[in-house]
């Protein structure tokens, strides 16, 4: 996210899923601003394949997606389609189904908390090109010149993301310390309508994963200092939602498009 500094305000920098206009939030510019009630609340998820999400949030997505860890820093996300803008939870009206966990990085939108070059604060900002932003809104972001509820909730929503993003980070550190991450990889076969293979195997991803083996051999000492941790839980939900390729995939199958694409780390 790259945005030029408002009067006042530091300069922000870093790159984030779906915001494509993030402006540090602050009465002078923003006070007729608000958020309104729109048809697709989460048609901005529609692109996105693949979602961050932290620890604390393994459990409700193991039953609804993979969650898997990718790129040099082995960043947590929720497989939500395997070709690249293609999300099969999100459906044409713009609406996750109820049955279906959304993952508080998306949850958080169209506020976001960016790093200040300057210092080492976080600074609150919005995405001013997110559709339920408006200059006519049903709940303002400021009353009587103060943030109003809606946006200290927001405030406080955006503070509890962070934390948890450093949990995981520190839940993420713990995996590599133990050594329990191996690299999967996970293919589909196409088929006819018949049932017969349709050509060969084709790679959706290579990934990284909680390695039960690993976990199993570990010395009892080991063990039981990460159950102490209280990361045993995680590391259980993590490995279950891998069940959950077989419901992608066959989704994909339902709905075709380009080239299976495996899931990419995004910047919280």
């Amino acid at each position: 996210m790259n945005t030029p500094p408002a009067a006042g305000q530091p300069a922000l920098t870093g790159q984030v899923l779906f915001y494509k206009q993030p402006q540090p939030l602050s009465l002078e510019d923003h006070a007729g601003l608000g958020v309104k009630q729109i048809d697709q609340p989460f048609n901005f998820m529609r692109e996105a394949h693949a979602m961050p999400v932290t620890v604390t949030e393994f459990g409700m997505c193991a039953s609804s997606y993979p969650v898997i860890f990718v790129g040099d820093e082995r960043t947590p996300v929720a497989v939500m389609g395997i070709r690249q803008g293609q999300n099969l939870y999100v459906n044409e009206d713009g609406r996750v189904a109820d049955d279906y966990y959304v993952p508080a990085f998306a949850r958080r939108y169209p506020f976001v908390f960016a790093s200040d070059d300057n210092s080492d604060r976080l600074v609150l900002c919005v995405d001013r090109e997110a559709p339920m932003v408006t200059n006519q809104p049903e709940v303002p972001f400021f009353e009587n010149g103060e943030p109003s509820k809606f946006t200290n909730d927001a405030i406080e929503f955006c503070k509890e993301f962070e934390r948890q993003r450093r949990a995981t980070t520190d839940f993420v550190k713990l995996l590599r310390d133990f050594d329990l991450f191996e690299q999967k990889t996970v293919n589909f076969q196409p088929r006819n309508p018949d049932g017969t293979e349709a050509g060969p195997q084709q790679k959706i991803a290579d990934y990284w994963a909680v390695s039960e083996e690993r976990l199993n051999q570990l010395p009892d000492e080991k063990y039981l200092e990460l159950r102490a941790s209280g990361a045993l839980g995680a590391i259980y939900a993590q490995m279950v939602s891998l069940l959950n390729w077989q419901r992608v995939i066959q989704r994909a199958m339902r709905m075709p498009g380009p080239a299976p694409t495996a899931p990419q780390p995004a910047n919280a």
